[in-house]
């Protein structure tokens, strides 16, 4: 098996998926207040720009583009993930492993990164992250998802509400 490397570019655009524990457990939507609350509060700490999310009950997929000097991606999400799951009261189930490092249950420890390319990449996993509520069955058009920067798109134009 060959190691896995992130790429780090200094003011690049990337695509993650970010996923809970539990995959049962509605975590992220029905505490989505909670989420926002978590990534404003480490835009205004460490600024990156939020290009596109969608939120589902058990993972969230999202495009960020760092700022010029900066491509530390994941101090930004071990924030994200520490300030959302501080808000959550505590009993989820912890493996032995978790308890001994102190961590909450709530996240998977890793994440997906995917760094984008060029505009045609960046248009696919626009589309891939607006079209993911009716993949995974919880809306039959896109527009009905409410957790979806589709709507932003919908109003600059960039898309069709249909």
């Amino acid at each position: 098996m060959t190691d896995y490397r992130r790429n780090f570019v200094p003011g690049g655009s990337f695509f993650f998926t970010v996923v809970i524990a539990n995959r049962s457990a509605p975590v992220l939507t029905d505490n989505i207040e909670l989420l926002r609350h978590a990534v404003a509060d480490v835009k205004r700490e460490l600024p990156f720009e939020l290009v596109a999310m969608v939120v589902l009950p058990e993972h969230l997929h999202c495009v960020w583009t760092l700022p010029e000097d900066d491509a530390d991606y994941p101090t930004r999400w071990k924030k994200i993930k520490a300030v959302f799951s501080r808000g959550l009261p505590k009993g989820e189930q912890r493996s032995a492993s978790r308890v001994a490092k102190g961590e909450r249950g709530i996240w998977q420890r890793r994440f997906w990164e995917h760094t984008l390319r060029d505009d045609d990449d960046l248009r696919r996993h626009l589309d891939y992250i607006h079209f993911n509520p009716v993949k995974h069955g919880h809306v039959r058009n896109v527009i009905e998802w409410p957790y979806s920067s589709f709507h932003r798109y919908v109003r600059s134009g960039v898309y069709p509400s249909n």
